[in-house]
């Protein structure tokens, strides 16, 4: 039989061939993600499409009855999550803020300074209202917490569950740097450094994880770490300021093994050099002006990266987009810790 013959008779075999019906096809769920099923249910923001639900008919109708097609994965949507993000009210955290509540969820915003967290949880529930004005607009609330003081913490968290039903999302954002030779670093501030980055960090998660584990949710946080937890900026002396991000980093590993049989996931995310005001105003680059343009002569984009370059990656790894990265770092440095 000829080449050309045996084709043809293969594309005829397959013609006939009886249709396989993948929606009766039996497959046993892994236990770790029970929640997958309902993930095939996530609604688009407006709520009124839900994948996997629409029947031969209305998908012929669609474009009549339905809004413009949104060329997103529904996995990434955050609509029906509550998320609690730390030091949320400036810089990097405010602008996750905005990526967390324009992806759908309702947000409680935790910060030192309260007022400012208040006056952003305005301004965020208004840019969306504004941004959807046909959608219901998440719920934007604002709390206050040393996160260095675990009373502070449990307090917040308490209050925070008073006003939303449950929790399901954590970012811990809240943190900060210090440049100082290490010879030089007094015993207050590396307890204070110590403090707001790395027991922070703890004293969220595994307060906010007691909680999950309690109602039985399957949990999602992103600890917000740094570049410099993974290598040595320079010229800057920031010893202790690396360590501190370091910790982070391995802590947020460590809980993503602990925690997985309880279906929570913990990664981490770290930016490289952010042009943001405190940046900008940080006495290293004050008394050394040219450092800027040093700096970004090593990042491969030749820019600093901006508050709002980290929103995509934070509601991804917030979402079930990633419900299968756990234990993670994710780098966004334009390319400087390749280098």
């Amino acid at each position: 039989m000829s080449s050309l013959r045996t084709l043809s008779t293969a594309r005829r075999a397959l013609r006939c061939w009886p249709p396989i019906n993948l929606a009766r096809t039996s497959r046993t769920p892994i236990r770790t993600f029970q929640n997958y099923a309902k993930l095939q249910q996530i609604s688009q923001v407006d709520g009124s499409i839900k994948a996997g639900t629409m029947s031969k008919n209305s998908r012929e109708n669609a474009g009549a009855t339905t809004p413009a097609f949104n060329p997103t994965l529904p996995f990434f949507s955050l609509t029906g999550k509550t998320a609690v993000i730390t030091g949320g009210a400036r810089g990097l955290g405010l602008a996750m803020s905005k990526a967390l509540v324009m992806s759908g969820a309702d947000l409680a915003i935790v910060d030192i300074n309260k007022d400012e967290a208040k006056k952003q949880a305005v301004a965020i529930a208004r840019l969306f209202s504004e941004t959807y004005p046909n959608q219901k607009t998440p719920k934007v609330t604002a709390h206050y917490a040393d996160v260095s003081a675990k009373s502070d913490v449990d307090a917040a968290i308490a209050e925070i569950l008073t006003q939303h039903s449950q929790i399901t999302n954590l970012v811990t954002c809240a943190g900060f740097c210090e440049n100082c030779d290490a010879i030089d670093f007094q015993p207050e501030r590396i307890k204070r450094m110590l403090g707001v980055n790395v027991e922070g960090t703890y004293y969220f998660a595994t307060g906010v994880a007691k909680h999950m584990m309690e109602r039985q949710i399957a949990g999602n946080m992103v600890f917000i770490g740094s570049i410099s937890g993974s290598i040595v900026n320079v010229p800057q002396p920031q010893a202790l300021y690396n360590a501190s991000k370091a910790a982070v980093r391995h802590l947020a590993a460590s809980l993503a093994v602990e925690w997985a049989n309880k279906d929570i996931r913990v990664n981490c995310l770290s930016p490289g050099y952010m042009l943001t005001e405190i940046a900008m105003d940080a006495q290293i680059l004050v008394d050394n002006p040219g450092l800027k343009a040093e700096w970004e002569s090593k990042i491969p984009q030749g820019k600093m990266g901006a508050p709002e370059e980290l929103m995509g990656t934070v509601a991804f790894l917030s979402s079930a987009a990633s419900r299968y990265i756990t234990g993670q770092e994710i780098k966004v440095d334009g390319g400087y810790t390749v280098c």
